[in-house]
């Protein structure tokens, strides 16, 4: 488990990046498998979601251990989960990319919200779409399913290494969400690569900008003829980037 713990000043700057960006920052440190497949948001939010990793971990469910009265003990690592899940961080659900059942619906997920996580990614299903949709936490899974938990899944563990979307989450981790899905970037690089993202972005948009009146992309994308670098800087003092 990482001792790391994200700054105020370091998510602040990584709310102004996006997925593409961080992808492109790992890659050039060797890391390529960091986006979490097979998730999309519930709804599209009007900020990054960023945080660091709480997990919890379910199992295939098996019949003599799931069920329905389960849900009354107070032990229940899915309602724990809710309960701890500590303000500011992102819990992550390892439902194995079994999205035949949900992993949480919208009470849950509501709760998760009021007490201040900064969202919540499963690559199971979610019930009560519209419902989690409305809130102003983002939530990111891999489709809606009404049946319960119970039916596929067991909660089992918290704030363990899991696997969620073919990505090794440890608690800790930073994860990044925007409109095309969720990055998790290792803890130890969180600072650097906002650092390093803030820059790519504002080239980005500097590179859109040229792009959008007319020039091609050769030698602008990446930058590698010096009239583009001069322009680029000139666009940077006068846009203050």
């Amino acid at each position: 488990m990482s001792d790391y713990t994200l700054s105020d000043e370091t998510r602040a700057r990584l709310k102004k990046v996006s997925t593409a960006s961080v992808a492109t920052a790992l890659y050039k440190r060797g890391l390529r498998n960091q986006f979490i497949q097979g998730v999309q948001p519930v709804a599209v939010k009007g900020e990054v979601m960023v945080g660091q990793a709480f997990t919890l971990r379910y199992i295939p469910a098996r019949e003599d251990r799931n069920g329905i009265e389960v849900f009354r003990r107070p032990d229940h690592p899915q309602r724990v989960a809710m309960e701890t899940c500590p303000p500011g961080h992102v819990l992550v659900m390892d439902a194995r990319g079994d999205a035949r059942a949900a992993t949480a619906g919208s009470i849950l997920i509501t709760r998760l919200a009021l007490r201040g996580a900064a969202g919540v990614v499963s690559d199971g299903g979610f019930r009560d779409f519209a419902g989690i949709g409305a809130l102003d936490m983002p939530a990111y899974c891999a489709r809606p399913s009404a049946s319960t938990n119970l039916t596929h899944h067991e909660a089992l563990e918290l704030n363990v290494p899991v696997a969620c979307g073919g990505v090794a989450v440890f608690p800790g981790d930073v994860l990044l969400g925007d409109g095309d899905g969720v990055m998790v970037i290792p803890a130890h690089l969180a600072e650097e690569l906002a650092e390093e993202c803030t820059g790519m972005e504002s080239f980005e948009d500097f590179v859109l900008e040229q792009v959008q009146a007319g020039a091609g992309i050769i030698g602008l994308y990446p930058a590698t003829k010096d009239e583009n670098v001069q322009k680029y800087a000139e666009w940077r003092e006068k846009n203050g980037r």
